[in-house]
């Protein structure tokens, strides 16, 4: 399963309750200066947030999270900080407004780590992996439609198009078909049904990743309209970061990462502007400037320790003074599902 690479230890308001990956890495880039204005935009249990405010003096931050329990966990370290710290419950989709209701625009930094959590993952009860049985839920939020809703209620072709667009299963139809056919027997309400059921249809590599996989990933994203959120928070950070303010976002499958690197390349300039089959138009001016050259990915120290690391890309950028642009409808359409082909008749 893939996700954000937290480990456990500790609690948020003392001991460091997990070390997110590429911690060194991202603080390097994001560069924190004392007095400066910072969103966390997946503030989990506060690894970020205590190492950004730590790092620089007199800074303030505003930590998003939709899990309430991450935002209940964070009290105590909310009064330790001593006003420098601000938590509220919303997506990171809506991190300007958020910004600018809570008084925190124009921002220094926004920092993002893109996925699900160890301690999602770690909850049996929150159904996100099928390292346990639990009930098919999957929502970080613990409000609208569940992984089983999807599963039990979606047509045929929705399923099989969630699966293949946010999973990358290659036979996204047979364990279409397969989920179908269960479910005209009987609902499929937990974790190890469904698992159980897609083992059945793809074949597990000696040594590999569970057959499931994919599908577990796929209905996670879906329910929580991940890549929608993604697509949403980088335009977003556009808008309420300050000239010389940063962007660094970590993600950790190649869903994430093929938004976050188109995205920063057409913001910056470096998508090319036209061809002889179409002329090239005017360009509007780069927003940001890339830091770096491509992805960073974690050390051999760093994915010994800790595995989920394994699949993390660290990428940022630096704001200028160009005004915001529109959404980018091919990022849009990156984020969605295609809508189900409608069946030939014989």
């Amino acid at each position: 399963m893939t996700g954000r690479g937290d480990h456990a230890g500790g609690v948020v308001g003392g001991p460091a309750r997990h070390v997110p990956v590429l911690l060194a890495e991202v603080l390097a880039v994001l560069a924190p200066k004392a007095g400066g204005r910072y969103l966390d935009g997946t503030f989990g249990a506060g690894g970020y947030s205590r190492a950004i405010l730590e790092a620089a003096p007199g800074a303030t931050l505003l930590g998003l999270d939709r899990d309430p329990t991450a935002i209940a966990g964070g009290a105590e370290f909310v009064a330790a900080m001593g006003g420098r710290l601000t938590l509220s419950q919303a997506v990171f989709g809506d991190l300007a407004e958020e910004a600018e209701r809570l008084g925190f625009a124009p921002l220094d930094g926004v920092v993002l780590d893109i996925g699900v959590s160890s301690m999602q993952l770690d909850q049996a009860e929150r159904g996100f992996s099928f390292r346990f049985d639990g009930p098919l839920d999957m929502r970080m939020s613990g409000a609208g439609q569940s992984a089983a809703d999807i599963v039990n209620e979606a047509e045929e072709g929705l399923l099989a198009n969630i699966f293949y667009h946010y999973g990358e299963e290659r036979r996204s139809r047979a364990v279409a078909r397969a989920v179908i056919e269960a479910r005209r027997k009987a609902p499929l309400t937990t974790t190890k049904q469904l698992a159980d059921l897609v083992a059945t249809i793809v074949r597990g590599e000696p040594g590999g990743a569970h057959p499931a996989t994919r599908v577990f990933q796929a209905l996670r994203i879906a329910v929580n309209d991940e890549l929608g959120e993604l697509v949403r928070a980088l335009h977003a950070a556009e808008t309420v970061l300050k000239p010389g303010g940063r962007l660094v976002v970590v993600t950790f499958h190649s869903l994430e990462d093929r938004i976050v690197k188109q995205f920063l390349a057409e913001r910056s300039g470096r998508v090319p502007s036209g061809s002889r089959h179409a002329p090239a138009v005017a360009a509007a001016p780069p927003t940001f400037s890339l830091i770096g050259k491509g992805a960073v990915g974690p050390s051999e120290a760093e994915m010994r320790a800790n595995p989920r690391a394994r699949s993390a890309k660290l990428r940022a950028a630096e704001r200028n003074d160009a005004p915001p642009r529109r959404a980018e409808p091919g990022l849009v359409a990156l984020s969605t599902v295609p809508d189900p082909q409608p069946r030939r008749r014989p």
